[in-house]
């Protein structure tokens, strides 16, 4: 989809607003899906619901609105455009991947409204400069470069007005316009994610929390070679602003370009770094979006941002993947079933369709892996026969079944993180990841 520039355009903030924003876009798609539906049974075709609602004149605009909106109606919207075509058409994937890039940001008058609040009316006299237009705009909250009085450069993380306030109106809102839009399998229950997703949006909203995060994460990051990140300023840090190091860095996509040697070592560091998080720290960023890496090209590191979706996970949860390794490595075909049911990619009462279609799905994972040897990211088929088969199983309501809230933000991470990997073409030493995982 071809995506405009970003401008500057005010956040709406009441939750009527914003309700009816949601609720004209459904009214303005599903008017268009009739009037095609009638279409086409006018010439003898029978219309398929999913198709009329999201052709990719409706997807657009329901990107484009999302990005209006922003908040956590954004934020869903970047957690659809990471699927894999699982659960939603993968049309409205594709569109919602513009989602990931960034959003409109706030005017300097609904900026300046948002800084005193935070920092009272004489805030500017705290630093020699403050740049009012953005480095970087989400969906939560926008990025602006200062420099203290005292000659530190900082980054500061603003969030838009209502933000907050609206999380819970925004996701129950989304959360009908799916369930009514006939998008979903039948029979698929998404009140558990939409409720994870609730939780998290919170967390990601509150920038003391995010702080307490930065400081947590740095410590088991340790001084780790070959990745930075920054450390919080409390002094300057409130629940709907967080003042950080700034570190002038590029896009992690920048190193399309650099020698092989190079993108594939930072493929490693990135994937070594998500194999501590999961078995080792038990704590994990579980925002694969681009945008939160970065390339600092003089000193060689990978700069991590954005700590407000760092979370942890069952204490059982790496021991069971664990065990997931060992039996796909082994091709035993019983093991791996009975830990993909112990994980939850399998209800224990699963049919034989969802149950041989998991294990297909599995088997072409650890293909590669059992192969062993040097995997290269960008040339494998392998994620495309996964969503296939999974597009095939979500097609069938008696396959309709949902993993484990955290089970679904893992693979958010390890999805966006596989994204990325294909982005850069990494070629992945699978021995080497094997060995440095001990799973025999």
């Amino acid at each position: 989809m071809d995506r405009r520039p970003p401008r500057p355009l005010a956040v709406p903030s009441g939750r009527l607003t914003r309700l009816m924003r949601i609720g004209g876009l459904a009214t303005g798609i599903g008017s268009r899906a009739i009037a095609q539906g009638l279409g086409q049974l006018a010439t003898g075709r029978r219309p398929d619901a999913r198709e009329l609602l999201m052709t990719p004149a409706n997807a657009a605009r329901l990107a484009a609105q999302l990005s209006r909106m922003r908040g956590a109606a954004m934020k869903v919207g970047q957690l659809v455009s990471m699927e894999t075509g699982q659960f939603l058409p993968p049309q409205l994937a594709v569109t919602l991947e513009g989602l990931q890039a960034g959003s409109d940001h706030m005017p300097e008058r609904q900026l300046r409204t948002v800084l005193t609040r935070a920092w009272g009316d004489d805030w500017q006299i705290r630093f020699f400069r403050f740049d009012m237009t953005p480095t970087a705009a989400a969906s939560i909250g926008q990025v602006h470069r200062a420099v203290t009085r005292d000659g530190r450069t900082l980054a500061v993380k603003v969030q838009y007005p209502g933000v907050r306030a609206s999380i819970d109106s925004d996701v129950d809102n989304l959360g009908m316009l799916l369930r009514l839009s006939g998008l979903l399998p039948q029979g698929l229950d998404i009140a558990p994610m939409l409720t994870e997703a609730r939780q998290q949006l919170h967390a990601e909203a509150d920038y003391l929390a995010e702080a307490a995060n930065m400081t947590a994460y740095g410590k088991v990051l340790g001084d780790r070679p070959g990745i930075v990140m920054p450390a919080p300023d409390m002094a300057l840090t409130s629940d709907q602003v967080l003042a950080m190091d700034f570190i002038d860095s590029q896009p992690i996509d920048s190193l399309v370009t650099a020698p092989a040697e190079t993108r594939d070592r930072v493929g490693q560091d990135l994937i070594d770094l998500a194999m501590d998080e999961l078995f080792t720290f038990n704590l994990m960023q579980t925002d694969p979006n681009f945008a939160n890496y970065r390339w600092q090209g003089d000193s060689g590191r990978i700069v991590l941002l954005d700590f407000g979706a760092l979370r942890g996970f069952s204490t059982d949860l790496a021991p069971k993947y664990k065990a997931l390794l060992r039996a796909g490595l082994a091709n035993d075909q019983a093991a791996l079933q009975k830990a993909a049911i112990n994980i939850g990619y399998l209800a224990p009462n699963a049919g034989d369709e969802q149950r041989v279609a998991v294990l297909q799905m599995l088997d072409l994972a650890f293909a590669p892996l059992r192969r062993g040897g040097i995997f290269d990211a960008a040339e494998t088929l392998i994620p495309q026969q996964i969503a296939d088969i999974a597009l095939r199983l979500s097609k069938s309501p008696r396959a309709a079944y949902m993993p484990p809230p955290e089970v679904m933000f893992l693979h958010r991470k390890l999805g966006g993180m596989f994204l990325l990997m294909a982005r850069l073409r990494v070629r992945i030493d699978f021995e080497r990841l094997l060995a440095r995982l001990n799973v025999s």
